[in-house]
């Protein structure tokens, strides 16, 4: 397994360990260091160095509140830079307190977010590092480097000589390449839910991406005509089976990645042991249905799924389901044979606590793409699932993230233009945008007949009142602004409001001006 490059935090950390650790004697000559010029010139060296790093610290904390998240990424790894500097001399300077230049560098990191996500290069480890999920019960044969079988290499020969699997392997590298692209991030933002049940239980990960890609592309909403949902699409009386459905709240956990997973491991051991191991009909009956592919391996005689009397006997649906998700499977522990380079993810997990009520649809205007290709919003559906994307989540909610994701959220969604800009495009509607000049009239013009109505007496409209809401709990600015069909500037205005939080309670009452 190769080895994965120290996050950047860390390296600038165990440089200022090193300097640290040369003895402080040893770097200074002797002197007299008792005359007072010399202690002079070494009390202004010392001071100079505090200067440098007291600024070093200022630029670092500065970029913390940078609009631009490129740019603040940047900055704080030169301020990095320039405390290594700092402390590099300090251990040349006569005087100097190492620690002390140490203990600032310390507190920015318990007071700052990990910067190893933003800044290194993640997209390197081939297959995936499975270092991140230690499990100490996890079989040696459940790793992604062996898969099931007596000599443990039974799945490589397979597919080596399989012309249905590499037909499947072509297809996943042609036509199904973005689906494979997307199954592998989605997969990644999900695998520390979903790739310790499949371990815990001896079965490899390969198998868990190949299923899940062929059933769902990793999308955790994902849902079949007939009923299945969930990321790896279980029907509801299976489901039940193996503990998913309805939590009490109204949730599904067949949507919820950790508990689907820890199904299908179960599902799949126990396929496996009625079927002599077999991971082809094993895969057959997950898809096909379990009484077939029982009845089929007892009416052959336990022959191989390839046998062409075994294989007749599946519907066409699960003889392209099979040879699929095994191809998968093998992309995923070999992409380097076939030119894959896989999207760079940044998943470290971690969680947000919102400062103030938004959505999922908000929060994917405000964070913006930086570091991905299609944004945020699939991650934060799939590590959320039980919060559709549009309802208003209230302030104090705690979502499951990653560590970029959370860095983001606190550039660009607590505060500043991109929040506003979200909370505008959220408060946003089509019926606002339509405007009526003049009265109706008929499609064909006015009747010559028809003689013009007498004028009324014109008089003065009266003036109407504004009328009121009284906020809920839950209820943003832009939320009312949207129900209530009016510009959140002009609803603001009217209440006194500041941006950029249009700071509201519960119970608060506010008139609505200029709404619908």
């Amino acid at each position: 397994m190769p080895l994965r490059p120290l996050p950047v935090v860390a390296v600038s950390l165990l440089s200022l360990l090193a300097a640290f650790s040369t003895p402080v004697a040893q770097a200074q000559p002797k002197r007299d260091r008792g005359a007072p010029a010399e202690s002079r010139r070494d009390a202004a060296g010392v001071e100079a160095l505090q200067q440098r790093m007291d600024a070093a610290e200022k630029r670092y904390r500065d970029a913390m509140l940078a609009e631009d998240e490129e740019a603040a990424a940047t900055a704080t790894a030169a301020a990095l830079a320039e405390m290594k500097d700092v402390v590099d001399a300090c251990g040349k300077q006569r005087g100097c307190s190492v620690e002390t230049m140490l203990a600032t560098y310390e507190r920015l990191l318990q007071a700052t977010p990990r910067f190893d996500d933003l800044l290194a290069d993640e997209g390197g480890a081939d297959p995936i590092d499975e270092s991140d999920l230690d499990d100490a019960s996890v079989p040696a044969s459940a790793n992604a480097a062996a898969l099931l079988g007596e000599d443990g290499q039974r799945f490589v020969k397979m597919v080596q000589f399989n012309p249905a699997v590499q037909a499947g392997i072509r297809r996943w590298l042609t036509d199904m390449r973005p689906s494979l692209m997307d199954s592998y991030e989605n997969y990644r933002y999900m695998q520390h839910l979903m790739s310790p049940a499949f371990r815990r239980h001896g079965l490899p990960e390969a198998l868990l991406f190949g299923i899940m890609a062929k059933e769902s592309n990793g999308k955790v909403h994902a849902g079949s005509r007939v009923g299945a949902v969930g990321p790896l699409q279980f029907m509801p009386a299976t489901g039940r089976r193996f503990g998913l459905g309805n939590d009490g709240t109204g949730f599904d956990t067949r949507y919820d990645p950790a508990a689907s997973a820890d199904a299908a491991a179960q599902y799949l051991q126990e396929r496996m042991a009625q079927l002599n191991n077999s991971i082809e009909l094993s895969l057959a009956g997950y898809n096909g249905g379990e009484g077939r592919a029982l009845r089929v391996f007892r009416d052959t005689g336990g022959r191989s799924f390839w046998d062409i009397d075994v294989y007749n006997q599946f519907p066409a649906e699960t003889k392209d389901y099979v040879p699929m998700v095994i191809a998968a499977a093998w992309l995923f522990l070999h992409p380097k044979e076939y030119g894959i380079r896989w999207p760079k993810v940044s998943a470290r997990p971690t969680t947000v606590t919102l400062a103030q009520p938004t959505s999922l649809y908000e929060l994917t205007i405000c964070l913006g793409n930086w570091g991905s290709r299609d944004g945020y919003l699939r991650a934060l559906r799939n590590l959320n699932p039980r919060w559709q994307p549009g309802e208003t989540l209230p302030a104090g909610t705690v979502l499951n993230a990653t560590t970029r994701i959370g860095w983001l959220y606190r550039f660009n969604c607590t505060r500043g233009k991109r929040l506003e800009l979200a909370q505008q495009l959220m408060a946003s509607d089509v019926r606002s945008a339509l405007v009526r000049v003049g009265d109706p009239m008929p499609a064909n013009g006015p009747a010559a007949s028809d003689a013009p109505a007498p004028a009324a007496p014109a008089r003065a409209p009266a003036k109407p009142k504004p009328r009121t809401y009284k906020v809920q709990r839950g209820d943003t600015l832009s939320s009312i602004a949207r129900k209530q069909q009016c510009e959140i500037a002009d609803l603001a205005k009217a209440n006194r409001l500041k941006k950029p939080k249009y700071a509201i309670k519960p119970g608060q009452t506010l008139t609505l001006q200029g709404c619908d």
